[in-house]
């Protein structure tokens, strides 16, 4: 997402909890989006170092797996924490800065889990649920200020997390084309993708859209196509 912004003329500061995985943009800070005193930190370094606050992506984010029973409180906690609570943190200290802002937008990253029963996703499911209610409050709650707030739902994309859940599989290969059938479009979401989606909703482009979760997911929220093996039944009237 930040190579991509980049290609769009933004300057790009990025959070992380592990900076040197943070290549190629202009600034990168230590943040735990976790921690209220790290990420008002975070947003005062940028602000100080690039003068300026237009565009903030929430992106960080965390999986879990399992149906309802399967996480304690514990594990609860943090996922919401990271998911749901970490974007209102970084909003929160950012937005005096985007109030000042002539084009300030605001993109959360939500999930096709908020908008379809994904199974053993219960936890992950609940978090991105609330960050799609979030994200419509906080655009009702900003849009008059000149503060546009929109998600991205992406489906199953290709992504080192997705990664590392297929290669703990016992058949990798199965499940990859499991999860590759499951998507109408027949293959996991690219990230370049997602990130010409956020591109496009942070953009001067997107400046009637506010309030919206942009689904890229190969139609899988909205479409439900036969299995490509089966064939369509042909009838033929005559008299």
């Amino acid at each position: 997402m930040a190579a991509r912004l980049k290609e769009d003329g933004a300057t790009v500061a990025v959070f992380d909890v592990n900076t040197d995985a943070a290549t190629g943009v202009d600034l990168a800070v230590l943040v735990d989006v976790t921690d209220d005193e790290s990420v008002a930190s975070g947003v005062e370094q940028v602000v100080d170092a690039l003068g300026r606050l237009d565009i903030v992506v929430n992106n960080a984010g965390v999986g879990a797996q399992g149906d309802v029973t399967a996480n304690p409180d514990e594990e609860w906690h943090r996922v919401w924490d990271i998911n749901v609570v970490g974007i209102a943190r970084v909003s929160r200290a950012a937005m005096p800065y985007l109030r000042r802002s002539p084009s300030a937008a605001i993109c959360n990253t939500s999930s096709i889990a908020a908008t379809a029963g994904l199974p053993q996703r219960a936890l992950y499911s609940a978090t991105k649920g609330a960050v799609l209610a979030l994200t419509r409050a906080m655009a009702a709650d900003h849009l008059r200020e000149g503060i546009r707030v929109n998600a991205v739902n992406p489906g199953t994309a290709d992504t080192p997390w997705v990664g590392r859940l297929l290669g703990s599989a016992s058949d990798p290969a199965g499940e990859r084309a499991a999860l590759e059938a499951r998507q109408p479009h027949g293959r996991l979401v690219s990230a370049d993708e997602v990130a010409d989606a956020v591109a496009y909703l942070v953009s001067p482009r997107a400046g009637s859209t506010a309030g919206i979760a942009l689904a890229v997911d190969g139609g899988m929220e909205g479409l439900r196509l036969r299995p490509a093996a089966e064939k369509t039944l042909g009838i033929l009237g005559a008299r």
